[in-house]
């Protein structure tokens, strides 16, 4: 039997250090699902770990990318899996490690798939968006996947005001001739692993402090100028992210300084909540306190694989 050790929880609650221990422990490698620590032109606004922690055990799809590359998650959902089968030929464990939902959700689950849609419809449902603004989409909706419509506005009804999500509902609807329901959960995803899913967490006043303390931190280390050799290029998709955005504000005049610093830690708060928000999905992830003692964690995991 082969076991995933999937380590989340918000961003600077320990998930580094946790992940080299169970490593060392389990004698296995890791496997970073960190969608921000892909790309070797960011480091230091990414956290990405201490030659010291690389150093302690053998990681995976840590800076393995460029900023020039178009990397989505489809892509690493592949390579992750070829790195997992290779990995499991020596050993019955490897380790799963991020804040990013999406790309953790990848190696566990897969996704639906969908059939290709004819761009004109996209570009259709488009321009009635623009014309016609977010009603269109409802009423396109609620009319040809009413059972979808009335699932959203039962359990996620912000999703009806998010105009991408209701295009790509809208456009799959009419692309397709079909609803867009028909095609979720169609497809099994077999995984070759068994998944225990470990989740760090504290007081959110303990997770605010310690990414305010890591922002400064960062700033220490020299964020200001690793975003600066990164503005030119401030466009890529890849450095549409926190940490640099505003940093790149700053360069552009909109932002002082000091209030760019202080935008970084209010959006890596927010971050952390909507990673909290993500995670807590999942009810088969065991929650722990990030200041637990490592051996309770351990003795969880062997629980699980006996």
């Amino acid at each position: 039997m082969k076991y995933l050790i999937t380590i989340v929880g918000p961003t600077a609650i320990g998930k580094t250090a946790l992940s080299i221990a169970l490593a060392q422990h389990f004698k296995c490698e890791i496997v970073s699902c960190d969608s921000r620590q892909f790309f070797k032109e960011m480091t230091i606004g990414t956290a990405v770990p201490s030659q010291e922690e690389l150093n302690s055990a053998k990681h995976h799809f840590i800076q393995n990318k460029s900023i020039f590359e178009n990397y989505t998650v489809g892509d690493y959902e592949k390579e992750a899996l070829e790195k997992l089968e290779e990995l499991y030929q020596n050993n019955d464990f490897a380790i799963l490690i991020g804040g990013s939902g999406l790309y953790v959700d990848a190696v566990l689950k897969g996704f639906d798939e969908f059939p290709e849609i004819d761009p004109k419809v996209r570009v259709e449902v488009n321009l009635n968006y623009e014309k016609y603004g977010i009603e269109y989409l409802q009423e396109q909706l609620k009319t040809l996947d009413p059972d979808y419509y009335q699932k959203i506005t039962e359990e996620n009804p912000q999703t009806l005001q998010n105009p991408q999500r209701m295009m790509r509902f809208t456009e799959v609807c009419i692309g397709a001739q079909k609803p867009y329901s028909s095609f979720l959960n169609q497809k099994k995803n077999n995984r070759n692993f068994i998944p225990v899913l470990i989740g760090l967490d504290a007081k959110r006043e303990v997770i605010y402090n310690r990414i305010n303390q890591r922002v400064d931190i960062m700033m220490n280390m020299g964020l200001l100028e690793e975003a600066k050799t990164l503005y030119p290029n401030k466009e890529l998709n890849a450095l549409q992210t926190v940490g640099y955005r505003e940093l790149f504000s700053y360069f552009d005049g909109e932002f002082t300084l000091a209030f760019a610093i202080e935008e970084i830690k209010k959006n890596t708060r927010r971050f952390s909540k909507r990673q909290l928000t993500w995670f807590k999905r999942n009810e088969n992830t065991k929650w722990f306190d990030y200041a637990l003692d490592r051996k309770q964690i351990i003795d969880y995991i062997e629980d699980q694989i006996k």
